[in-house]
């Protein structure tokens, strides 16, 4: 793959980079700031009300608080781009938020879990933008891993908490095996076009394929040797 990085440093530096650059960097900030907000919607927000004591509800308040912020942060970034605003809206454009939040959420385990795996796979979204060649992204992921890690170690802690018996135990386990066959899909399809136009431009560093498969080990990690649970196979189309 023909490579052409270059560094664009503030935001008033992207309108002279090339316009396949700045595309490419509006489609990701685009991406974050849509399926932020949506995943604060359907899936934190809601699990206020289904956490079982007031301190776990504290928790995640403060789960949904900063989802919402990180929505905040990727939209804030996109208006200074030039982004009209309503592209970095769930349901008033037609780019699609992610497949995952057509999981319908119905139990605190079920929550628990989606934050076991579904914020590790966006820690390892975030790793690749820290080294992106677009300074003030680059800067925005930064800031937002912390809360990422925050967010993943709530999931390995709730669920961790869950399995102490053998009702949570099985409660785990089976919404594990509802939610990770399809999460492999949150990292594109193989041979994306849109990656590689990313990794061009080093806007990303890794192929999807390659953090699909860092995922699905990191994941086996935490079931497998963590939980002493068992990880369903991917689904096909995300392996």
């Amino acid at each position: 793959m023909d490579t052409a990085h270059i560094e664009v440093t503030t935001i008033a530096e992207l309108a002279n980079a090339p316009q396949e650059y700045r595309d490419a960097a509006v489609k990701i900030v685009r991406s974050h700031a849509i399926n932020e907000l949506y995943g604060a919607q359907v899936f934190d927000e809601p699990a206020v009300a289904l956490a079982p004591t007031p301190y776990w509800k504290w928790l995640t308040c403060r789960v949904a608080m900063e989802e919402y912020g990180h929505h905040q942060r990727f939209f804030r970034l996109g208006r200074k781009m030039g982004i009209p605003e309503e592209a970095m809206l769930p349901g008033t454009t037609d780019k699609r938020p992610l497949s995952i939040f057509e999981f319908e959420l119905k139990s605190w385990t079920e929550f628990c879990v989606i934050k076991l795996l579904a914020d590790m796979a966006e820690i390892i979204q975030i790793e690749d933008l820290m080294a992106c060649t677009f300074h003030p992204l680059r800067d925005e992921a930064a800031k937002t891993m912390p809360e990422e890690k925050f967010h993943a170690g709530f999931g390995v802690r709730s669920c961790t908490e869950l399995c102490a018996t053998d009702e949570g135990r099985r409660e785990v386990q089976a919404a594990i095996d509802a939610l990770f066959p399809g999460m492999p899909a949150f990292f594109g399809q193989a041979n994306s076009k849109n990656n590689a136009l990313f990794r061009k431009w080093g806007l990303k560093q890794s192929t999807n394929e390659a953090m699909r498969a860092d995922y699905i080990e990191r994941a086996r990690v935490l079931v497998e040797d963590k939980l002493h649970l068992t990880l369903p196979a991917p689904l096909a189309a995300g392996a």
